[in-house]
């Protein structure tokens, strides 16, 4: 017998459930909802067609083609994105191109002081330091010391204002204090420390020195004639400040004040040769930006130097020429000077008198 839902006479031959096929031979024919919802023509209802007496069958709204509202919303979100990637590569403050930037060249000025009289001279290298006014200055780099209180400044941070100070410092030390540099026997680990931009007038500055206020050697650091006076005493003592401020957003510039004293004595002099004291007083003043800083390098703006007991007429371009123990100036002056002469002036005229206050009272 069928079910109660079969026919009285059992599912006729050849449908879904009968005896001559199988529901896979159908199931390729079978509509499913999308397909049905997607059909031009749809059928209405019968309460549609008994209410409004219309066709058994109406016309569907066809599909929209082209892009959706949720598709144009992505694409315009992506060249928004895509946009702003743009723009922010080009305000970054990381340049990947460098900028082109103007450096100055040092200006440098040697002053001699002169002294009065014969230079004192002691075989004691500590009584000189002893009755002198750098009795208490520090030795060496323990008297180049930084700020007690270093602060970030608007555009740098606490450790570029560092990089900017102990870089100052290991100029001074490398050009005031090392002894193949005092000697005249290298220049390299001062040049290390100078910017690209001023190398040229660095170089030239050895190659051909010239008390013109730009090229003088000793703009660049101490160096003593290694013919005529020798270190007495590596122990150099030193006194004074380093200060350092922001000129701008991209730059920042230390200032340096330090007065350093050596003992020397005659080249190849015995061991108990006397020796005295020679004073250089250093203002340099430098500029950092963030190549610098990066690089550990500065770029020179001033080289204030007063160094004595120094003849007025002695040419300190290339090597400082001290007057040593019981040597006096003679009473020449500095050299003439033309101004009627064409060209550019010259620091070699300048010339000052050493206090007798600031030499060893032995």
């Amino acid at each position: 017998m069928g079910g109660p839902g079969d026919p009285p006479e059992g599912t006729p031959e050849g449908t879904p459930g009968g005896g001559s096929g199988s529901e896979d031979e159908y199931r390729s024919v079978v509509f499913d909802e999308s397909f049905v919802k997607a059909a031009r023509l749809q059928e209405f209802s019968a309460q549609e067609r008994i209410t409004d007496h219309a066709p058994a069958v109406r016309r569907t709204p066809a599909l929209r083609r082209g892009l959706t509202r949720q598709a144009v919303i992505l694409v315009a979100l992506i060249v928004i994105a895509f946009g702003t990637a743009i723009y922010m590569g080009v305000r970054s403050p990381y340049r990947t191109v460098p900028v082109a930037r103007h450096t100055d060249p040092l200006r440098m000025t040697v002053i001699p002081l002169a002294p009065a009289g014969k230079v004192p001279g002691s075989v004691s290298v500590a009584d000189l330091y002893a009755h002198s006014p750098a009795a208490h200055f520090h030795v060496a780099a323990g008297g180049i010391t930084l700020p007690t209180s270093i602060r970030r400044t608007t555009h740098f941070s606490d450790s570029q204002v560092v990089t900017a100070l102990t870089t100052a410092k290991d100029y001074l030390v490398d050009s005031s204090l090392d002894p193949d540099v005092l000697t005249g026997g290298s220049v390299r680990p001062v040049r290390t420390l100078v910017d690209p931009q001023q190398l040229g007038q660095f170089d030239r500055s050895f190659d051909k020195p010239t008390a013109d206020g730009r090229h003088a050697a000793t703009g660049w650091l101490v160096r003593f004639d290694p013919a005529q006076a020798e270190l007495a005493d590596p122990h150099i003592r030193v006194r004074g400040a380093l200060q350092v401020a922001e000129t701008d957003a991209d730059t920042l510039e230390v200032t340096s004040d330090h007065t350093f004293v050596y003992a020397l004595r005659p080249a190849g002099a015995a061991t108990g040769a006397k020796a005295s004291l020679f004073t250089v007083r250093r203002e340099l003043h430098f500029r950092f930006d963030r190549d610098d800083l990066r690089n550990h390098q500065a770029e020179l703006l001033v080289s204030y130097v007063q160094a004595g007991p120094l003849a007025c007429a002695a040419d300190s371009a290339e090597h400082l020429h001290p007057l040593l123990a019981g040597q006096t100036a003679k009473k020449d002056g500095p050299a003439g000077t033309d101004p009627y002469a064409t060209g550019s002036a010259t620091a070699s005229a300048l010339c000052g008198a050493l206090a007798p206050s600031a030499q060893p009272s032995v």
